[in-house]
């Protein structure tokens, strides 16, 4: 049987993915948008139960959408899981669920073979919007498997609520967003501490009266100066790709009203009883440690190189700088501090999706 063929493949039903499929029908071209889990959103309902955007609805609506509900509610994860599988019903996007990409294999002709679990395509222009950095592969240090096995170990994406912890002092490592958050969780229910350097607080208390004020200047700066065309933006986008970005709502002070321990010491080591170890040689007593360390870029499954030496990949506001017809939507700091959320998808699919259409005016401009 032929293999079925389509102009342009996106990897990843996520908020990213589905922006760019209905750029894509607003400009004319025809595309696939594929994800392994079962249903859209689901990328979205996996996460801790407590989860929240730190944007409020106002800002989270995608091209040709508004977020539904109070406008200055920031929504609930399983509220964009819903949202992101209305939208995707809406505009009659091309979604095939319950489907994975195995491998790629770029053609020296131009376009890319695509494995997949159901069978094998081909394309013109492949997008990933596998998620803000690359994938869900979390990352975790090398020495948690020495930890004593009767510690309880999750990653931040195994954390759902605090009854999946064993009773007694929980450490978690990682001063990022989820650190905050599910440090800030726990605290209420029992000795917890949070370990990681600090990464700076938007100074700004989300439950004041200001925040409606605030919140427009924030998002401005998110989307028009924190970008990649400028120096201060540059210097945010290292800081935010290679060590976590600054906190939101869940600010230090509320950490410390919840009895919550910060230090901003790492965890270097493992003590000969298999306990954590701060840099400073303090040995922690805790039950259960939740890494809330991130991820790491994964692009292993592209049969050509496509990322630096630290995994990211070579490109410039999605577009791939080594490989024709390959695309990003969705990266952390793609093009500006808001690409990451969902205030800087509508931005960043439409110049993915206005350099596909370009690409393929050209090519049916030589072929004729």
């Amino acid at each position: 049987m032929p293999r079925q063929h389509i102009e342009t493949l996106i990897i990843g039903a996520g908020q990213a993915g589905l922006a760019t499929a209905y750029q894509l029908g607003r400009l004319g071209r025809d595309c696939l948008v594929v994800d392994g889990n079962a249903r859209v959103g689901d990328n979205w309902r996996c996460h801790y139960d407590s989860l929240r955007l730190y944007s409020p609805a106002r800002y989270d609506g995608l091209p040709g959408s508004d977020f539904p509900g109070d406008p200055w509610h920031c929504p609930g994860k399983d509220e964009v899981a819903d949202f992101l599988e209305q939208y995707a019903v809406d505009h009659a996007l091309p979604v095939r669920m319950r489907t994975r990409v195995e491998r790629v294999v770029p053609l020296e002709e131009g376009g890319f073979t695509v494995h997949l679990d159901t069978g094998t395509l081909t394309c013109d222009h492949l997008v990933i919007a596998t998620g803000t950095f690359g994938g869900r592969h979390p990352h975790v240090p090398a020495l948690a498997t020495a930890l004593d096995p009767g510690i309880r170990q999750l990653h931040s994406t195994q954390y759902h609520r605090p009854a999946d912890l064993h009773p007694g002092p929980t450490l978690v490592v990682g001063a990022s967003h989820s650190g905050y958050d599910i440090a800030y969780e726990l605290g209420e229910h029992g000795p917890t501490i949070l370990a990681g350097p600090d990464r700076g607080s938007i100074p700004v208390d989300w439950s004041a009266p200001s925040f409606k004020v605030a919140m427009p200047v924030i998002v401005f700066l998110w989307r028009h100066l924190l970008t990649r065309r400028t120096p201060v933006g540059r210097k945010v986008m290292g800081k935010v790709r290679h060590q976590g970005a600054p906190t939101t709502r869940v600010k230090p002070q509320h950490l410390a009203e919840r009895g919550v321990v910060r230090t901003l010491e790492k965890v270097t080591d493992v003590s000969a009883e298999g306990r954590p170890v701060l840099a400073g040689g303090e040995v922690l007593d805790v039950a259960n440690v939740v890494w809330a360390t991130g991820f790491r870029p994964d692009y292993s499954w592209i049969e050509t190189p496509v990322a630096d030496e630290e995994g990211w990949p070579r490109e410039y506001r999605g577009v791939s700088e080594t490989v024709p017809g390959l695309y990003f939507c969705g990266l952390a700091f793609q093009y500006a501090f808001s690409s990451m959320v969902l205030p800087g998808v509508a931005r960043d699919s439409a110049y993915v999706a206005q350099r596909i259409a370009a690409e393929a005016h050209r090519g049916a401009a030589v072929a004729a």
